[in-house]
């Protein structure tokens, strides 16, 4: 193996993860925090690009379109390294996590081995756009509950990773998750984002067994009010826009 193909100190963290443990929490909850996957100058400098508006293909104000309060932005194709590495390494260990939901499900689980595979089908189906997102929470911002979904082609987990250091960079801005049951009240987790952690979790639905077999319990994610500093998150997406 040469330089040029060894993995990167990130994919390799991707790679330590222990895998069976958060297959089983996301089989349980449809969320699982991972161990640590990126250095604290790693999140600082990925925070740092929010700035630099030539790598983002647009900015969406919350606000605006009543999504909430606060401002993210979308890379453009040409994503920093750190992110590409990312994405890449989670692809194939989120895999089989996938196929396995889907079969369960009866849906079509026919995602290719590689993720350029299965972007280029996701670009001729006609969503073209990059779906990597960075955001920025100040105080008093929030995101409303929602799903990331862009068009027929969806990928059904997701990342989010924390940029900064919550209790000491900012208070506020718990994770949020509510899932949909069936004839019975909704059920809600909120969840602190340690620096460099990332949270794996249900793009739309999660699989749980009933006395008729599997059925999907749709899923919607947001953030609580941030109260104090500032909250940025990097947000892998699998399918584009």
């Amino acid at each position: 193996m040469t330089a040029a193909t060894l993995p990167s100190a990130r994919a390799g963290r991707v790679a330590q993860q222990d895998w069976a443990a958060l297959a089983a929490e996301l089989d349980e909850h449809g969320h699982a925090l991972t161990g640590p996957l990126l250095t604290a100058d790693e999140c600082r400098t990925l925070a740092g690009l929010y700035d630099d508006e030539e790598r983002f293909r647009s900015t969406v104000d919350m606000a605006r379109h009543r999504f909430g309060s606060g401002e993210y932005r979308y890379f453009t194709h040409e994503l920093p390294g750190v992110v590409a590495e990312l994405r890449a390494a989670f692809y194939p260990k989120l895999l089989p996590i996938a196929r396995d939901w889907a079969a369960r499900l009866g849906r079509p689980g026919s995602w290719p081995e590689r993720l350029d595979e299965w972007i280029a089908q996701c670009h001729r189906a006609g969503q073209v756009k990059s779906s990597q997102i960075l955001l920025r929470y100040g105080p008093g911002d929030w995101n409303a509950l929602h799903r990331d979904l862009f068009g027929d082609m969806v990928f059904p987990l997701q990342i989010v990773i924390g940029l900064d250091a919550p209790g000491i960079d900012y208070t506020g801005g718990e994770f949020l998750m509510v899932e949909q049951r069936p004839r019975a009240q909704s059920r809600g987790a909120a969840m602190v984002l340690p620096q460099g952690h990332g949270l794996i979790f249900t793009t739309r639905d999660r699989p749980v067994r009933g006395a008729r077999g599997w059925s999907a319990a749709p899923m919607r994610h947001g953030v609580s009010v941030v109260r104090s500093g500032q909250r940025h998150t990097l947000g892998l997406v699998f399918h584009d826009a």
